[in-house]
């Protein structure tokens, strides 16, 4: 049995209170904000939350990569680079889970150097309790206080699992039938 962490009503309705909480930030903002989502984990709830903001917004998103099956690497690299101009306007990064928070110093680091006025952070999880590198997170959906990892509503064991509409944690049952999947498809 999957120990559900956010449940898909429970996932709307952040995305409903963050929505609200930017909209009150970036009010009043002289040029139209930029939404960017951290793909591929934030693009469920990129697009969960767009729906529920009422300002005008551009999007945008970025890759990064650090991550290797439940395995995380310091060395953080830039896999596709924003296209929109980010110079003198606020832009809220819309990330899926912030933990030990090396991704996330990368990006508002690379962000900021592309001439950006104001950095929101916006995470559905934060999972302070695996922080190594301080970082600020404006907008948590949910503090996750267990260093457990977890997958679902876009978070992914080695590209799984996004599709899932709520999150969960992921235990040593999961992960096995999750390998036995990977082992079966030659893409892998």
């Amino acid at each position: 049995m999957k120990r559900i962490i956010l449940s898909e009503q429970e996932i709307e309705k952040i995305c409903e209170r963050i929505a609200h909480e930017i909209d009150e930030k970036i009010a009043k903002e002289d040029k139209i904000p930029l939404l960017v989502g951290v793909m591929k984990g934030a693009m469920n709830f990129m697009v969960t939350l767009m729906k529920y903001i009422k300002s005008p917004i551009y999007t945008d998103y970025i890759r990064i990569s650090s991550y290797y099956g439940t395995t995380r690497t310091n060395n953080v690299r830039l896999v596709k680079d924003v296209s929109f101009d980010c110079t003198d306007r606020a832009v809220i990064i819309v990330e899926d889970i912030v933990d030990s928070g090396y991704s996330m110093k990368f990006l508002t680091e690379h962000i900021k150097l592309n001439g950006a006025k104001k950095i929101y952070v916006c995470a559905l999880i934060d999972k302070a309790v695996a922080r190594e590198v301080p970082v600020p997170v404006d907008f948590v959906g949910y503090t996750m206080n267990e260093n457990r990892f977890v997958a679902g509503f876009g978070l992914d064991y080695n590209e799984l699992e996004r599709n899932v509409p709520y999150i969960y944690e992921v235990d040593e049952d999961n992960l096995h039938k999750l390998d036995d999947i990977l082992k079966k498809d030659s893409a892998k």
